[in-house]
């Protein structure tokens, strides 16, 4: 179920509490897509990064090779860095900002930028734009791209952002228009043949602050479209899924229906339930009990998500660290979906 779910979408996000098994359902869910012949790229947003260990080896905040199927398939990983993606961020944003003001207002930018490396909103900001970034290079060079992303909170933020930020570079635009057309009438007041050529139009090569304008206005259109288009991807129920994984305890199934909640609102589609670790019935008294008491929290999160394809994969007995237990991983998964099918 879950495998067929990722057969059939470009981009799908695994989130869920801390702790619950999501980079190895991501990574699984990837390495099966990639054993089928898929060109897949892991990309892990959670800044307690456990790609590299899953796979045990170095992966980083650059893309690198994890798997090659003969016959075409590939499987590569990355590891956003939040820290160095802010730090990028920021530099961009700064050289941009340099370019566009007086140069005796340099040292002025530089002192906001640093103020601005720890003020609220920009760390997720950069990382959206990163994410956006992926999902775009992501559609062009792979067939599948799956985001193992961090707790619950910031995802459902992440999710939301889109619209947000779309919203408010829309905002900024509308400023910059109104703006553009103020400093035009001033200029039209202080040369009155500047006012004709505003009207019928000039040869004359742009004044600075034209240009500045002008500039200012391609940047925030260039990122209104990336925003646009991220949103687009996201809440296309054909082309992205989101997949919650949780354990079959009380606080991740509170959470999970409440992360589910906020999905929906943000207009993303969910196309599936893991509940991980389950422990067996039939392995002594106290996993026994415990298989009873977790029985209680599937009960209850399946009446409160009754529509939701909801798979169940066993408590395996070794870690799940490297390909071949990733491949074991991956028939655990493909086995839930059978039985929940």
């Amino acid at each position: 179920m879950l495998l067929e779910l990722a057969a059939t979408r470009r981009v799908l996000f695994v989130g869920g509490k801390g702790g619950v098994g999501k980079t190895a359902v991501a990574s699984a869910t990837a390495l099966a897509q990639a054993r089928a012949g898929r060109r897949v790229l892991v990309v892990s947003t959670d800044p307690a990064h456990n790609l590299g260990h899953l796979w045990e080896r170095p992966v980083g905040d650059r893309i690198t090779p994890l798997v090659r199927v003969p016959g075409g398939g590939l499987l590569d990983g990355i590891e956003v860095d939040p820290l160095a993606t802010t730090e990028d961020h920021l530099a961009a944003v700064g050289a941009t900002v340099r370019r566009l003001m007086p140069e005796h207002l340099a040292g002025e930018v530089d002192k906001h930028m640093r103020l601005a490396r720890d003020s609220p909103g920009t760390h997720e900001s950069a990382v959206l734009e990163r994410v956006a970034e992926l999902v775009e290079t992501g559609l062009e060079d792979y067939d599948l791209v799956v985001f193992d992303t961090a707790p619950s909170g910031h995802t459902a933020r992440l999710m939301a952002l889109p619209e947000i930020m779309s919203a408010w570079t829309e905002g900024l635009l509308r400023r910059r228009v109104r703006a553009e057309r103020f400093g035009a009438a001033l200029r039209g007041l202080e040369d009155r043949d500047d006012a004709g050529e505003s009207i019928v139009g000039t040869e004359r090569p742009r004044d600075p602050r034209e240009e500045r304008d002008l500039e200012i206005r391609r940047v925030l259109l260039r990122r209104r479209a990336r925003f646009e288009a991220l949103r687009e991807v996201l809440v296309d129920p054909r082309r992205c899924a989101f997949v919650i994984v949780l354990a079959a305890e009380r606080l991740p199934v509170l959470e999970t229906v409440e992360l589910h909640g906020q999905l929906v609102r943000a207009g993303v589609h969910v196309g599936a339930l893991v509940v991980n670790k389950r422990s067996p019935a039939d392995a002594g008294a106290f996993l026994a009990e415990r298989r009873a008491l977790e029985e209680t929290h599937v009960a209850t999160l399946r009446e409160a998500l009754p529509d939701l394809p909801l798979l169940q994969v066993p408590l395996l007995p070794g870690d799940v660290v490297g390909e071949e237990a990733l491949e074991r991983f991956a028939a655990a998964l493909a086995q839930a979906g059978h039985r929940a099918g």
